[in-house]
């Protein structure tokens, strides 16, 4: 079977917004071309066979996504992405800012993925490694989490995941009880019980992520007492409601800014007065929209922490 692949050009500054504005129009998931230089603390790991020439960066990236031919009309597509080019160009470097189209043969597109998944460091004691690699400790604090993703998101090294689990490893005392909302590859709960969490409830919208955390559940070695698994929507699911208990220590949404200001509006009566909130997969340029909201809802706002053009909040509930 042929796939339509869509190159967009444009600039590394662009990658990440690009990402999220796909997602909203219905790109499950794209493929990046750069020549971003590798941080140092990636050549140290060596996590990649190539390593690109520094002086050959011009800041220009190539943005792939594939589509069936029967699954869309091509000339729709490509006017939603020059309107993305357009909206996001008053804040962000674009380059070309350019859309083009060709013929691809079949390939394993779920899976190839897997050769750029290698074992990296999320905070200062968790490690995470793909299923299918071996990995040794560097230190004997360690917690060394296993994931396959699958098709879900999460593999923690997207910045949005590495925030929340840096505020787990900060947070989460012994004995705790997590709830974890839009779980994904359930990567967020095991962080939290490896990090001393007695239970975590975690919930996803797609029956497909839960079926995917429950295996990476299994693959870590976690106690079935020891969490919870639901799909479901818990903004408008009563059923789903009463699922996700009340009284929880700490409360994680790793989702996106158009779903964390609703969810926030009724997160509370999940939570314990003083537990703890974290809410990331916000963009910057929703970061006031989503202090707004904290602030509206009884939350108390500890922190806010960046990692380029995302930000995590972290607040108390009053």
């Amino acid at each position: 079977m042929k796939w339509i692949r869509f190159t967009l050009d444009t600039h590394t500054e662009a990658v990440d917004i690009l990402s999220y504005k796909l997602n909203e129009i219905g790109v499950e998931g794209i493929e990046i071309e750069d020549k971003v230089p590798l941080s140092d603390a990636d050549k140290e790991k060596m996590f990649v066979d190539i390593l690109p020439d520094e002086k050959d960066n011009d800041g220009t990236a190539k943005v792939h996504f594939y589509m069936e031919p029967e699954d869309c009309v091509p000339e729709t597509v490509m006017l939603q992405v020059q309107d993305i080019f357009e909206e996001i160009k008053e804040y962000c470097e674009i380059g070309k800012g350019t859309i083009s189209l060709s013929e691809t043969e079949d390939k394993d597109w779920i899976n190839n993925w897997k050769a750029y998944f290698k074992p990296f460091r999320a905070s200062k004691d968790i490690v995470i490694k793909p299923t299918w690699e071996d990995y040794e400790k560097e230190k004997e604090t360690d917690i060394l989490i296993e994931i396959d993703p699958g098709i879900a998101f999460g593999t923690g090294s997207h910045e949005t995941t590495r925030l929340c689990i840096q505020a787990l490893d900060t947070y989460v005392k012994d004995g705790d009880s997590i709830l974890d909302v839009g779980c994904g590859s359930g990567i967020l709960s095991i962080a939290g019980i490896k990090l001393g969490a007695g239970h975590a409830t975690a919930i996803d919208i797609d029956e497909v992520a839960v079926k995917v955390a429950a295996e990476n559940f299994a693959v870590n070695k976690i106690p079935a007492n020891k969490y919870s698994l639901y799909d479901g929507n818990l903004i408008s699911n009563a059923f789903l409601k009463v699922r996700a208990g009340t009284n929880h220590d700490i409360i994680v949404a790793n989702i996106l800014a158009d779903v964390i200001i609703p969810l926030t509006a009724v997160i509370g009566q999940h939570l314990k007065k003083g537990g703890i909130y974290i809410t990331s997969g916000i963009l910057n340029t929703k970061e006031e929209e989503v202090r707004e909201a904290l602030t509206e809802n009884n939350f108390d706002i500890l922190s806010v922490e960046h990692m380029k053009e995302w930000c995590c909040f972290i607040t108390t509930y009053r």
